[in-house]
């Protein structure tokens, strides 16, 4: 079968939809499937053979305001219809809802080509942490318009699929995630790492990973790190990640270990080489991070949402607090830390849970919704 991907990020770009799909998009291949893929110009990541795919078409594109690195893309329907006359597709993946993902739909519409939909970023939430509260109702009507256009849309948790639905998504269905439990694992714990962060074996070290942006409400980690402190001073706080927030995070807060972005093996050494995960984000679809945590062995404390909701049993294998109450989310990271002598059996726990969750099943039960959308 030949499956066309559409999106406006694919690795090795740092994000969780760029490396969901291309874990996607890897196991189709792997499966036989011609898969072709369709993304925006990126400059530095447009060498041969960086995509994971043997057929990527790049099309013109424009950065994205206030998030360097990141772009938009651009093809007309007609250029579409005149390429897929020559090579239709058999299904089409459209990953994200810009105008690369827009003409897509109408190219397919135009030449009756099934189109499935991912929802994979909660744009109608971060127009509050933007303070643009009054585009929130416009987001929603595109959002609505748009997927109701394709004839299924994925969302990766069961609450997701119930406000899409509730917002007038007609056909949702739930695809979850999986985690690479051979590259993210506790056995990659590296003691010059953290010899290098000014932490000995017995010290702990918080760790964030992620985009450093207002709407992944990396502040309120921060706060809870400088409460966690006045319980241990020999608390290290390490992040990685980039993005706009970068600069003045880092200027404000001299203490924490800003590192940048790492990918791969890299960036699993510095998981495995952190004791304790925060993840304060409100916004996520899914969240792979706190897999990628729970993968590494790692005691993770996230808002009782999305994957946290479904992969932690509260003081079993990790920690939630009520979504949205910061105080909570404050509350619950110093009595992590006050129950250290539970933290053992907390990681290995937690280890055990994304043993259980790893990506070929995922990739199977994608490849029959997409096989399912062709028949």
């Amino acid at each position: 079968m030949h499956i066309c991907v559409v999106t406006e990020t694919y690795a090795p770009e740092v994000n969780g939809v760029a490396m969901t799909l291309a874990r996607l998009v890897t196991g189709l291949l792997n499966k036989n499937h011609r898969v072709s893929l369709i993304r925006p110009r990126q400059n530095k990541y447009d060498r041969p053979g960086c995509c994971n795919s043997p057929e990527v078409q790049l099309v013109p594109s424009m950065g994205i305001p206030g998030y360097p690195g990141l772009r938009m893309g651009f093809i007309s329907k007609r250029q579409l219809i005149k390429d897929w006359n020559s090579d239709r597709p058999d299904v089409v993946y459209v990953a994200t809802e810009g105008p690369l993902g827009h003409r897509t739909v109408a190219a397919a519409e135009k030449l009756k080509i099934p189109v499935i939909s991912g929802f994979h970023t909660n744009f109608h939430s971060y127009t509050t942490h933007y303070r643009l509260g009054l585009f929130k109702s416009l987001t929603i009507n595109y959002l609505r318009k748009f997927h109701n256009r394709t004839a299924l849309t994925l969302a990766p948790n069961s609450t997701l699929a119930k406000e899409l639905k509730q917002i007038g998504i007609h056909a949702v269905n739930i695809f979850s995630r999986g985690v690479d439990c051979e590259l993210f694992n506790p056995d990659k714990r590296c003691h010059k790492i953290r010899r290098d962060w000014g932490a000995n074996e017995t010290d702990s070290v918080l760790l964030y990973v992620g985009r450093l942006a207002h709407e992944k409400n990396i502040q309120l980690a921060i706060n809870a790190y400088r409460e966690m402190l006045h319980k241990d001073n020999k608390l290290k706080f390490v992040i990685v990640g980039d993005g706009p927030l970068y600069s003045e995070l880092q200027r404000c807060n001299p203490d924490i270990i800003f590192c940048g972005i790492h990918r791969g093996k890299s960036l699993a050494r510095y998981y495995a080489s952190a004791d304790i995960f925060l993840f304060p984000s409100e916004t996520e679809t899914f969240g792979n991070v706190t897999l990628e945590a729970m993968a590494s062995g790692l005691v993770v404390l996230a808002y009782d949402y999305a994957a946290a909701r479904i992969h932690i049993r509260h003081k079993v294998n990790g920690y939630v607090s009520p979504l949205g109450d910061q105080q909570a989310y404050i509350k619950t990271a110093i009595t992590l830390l006050e129950e250290k002598t539970k933290h053992a059996s907390i990681r290995v726990q937690a280890r055990q849970r994304a043993e259980t969750i790893d990506w070929p099943e995922h990739i199977n039960r994608f490849e029959d919704i997409l096989m399912s959308a062709y028949k």
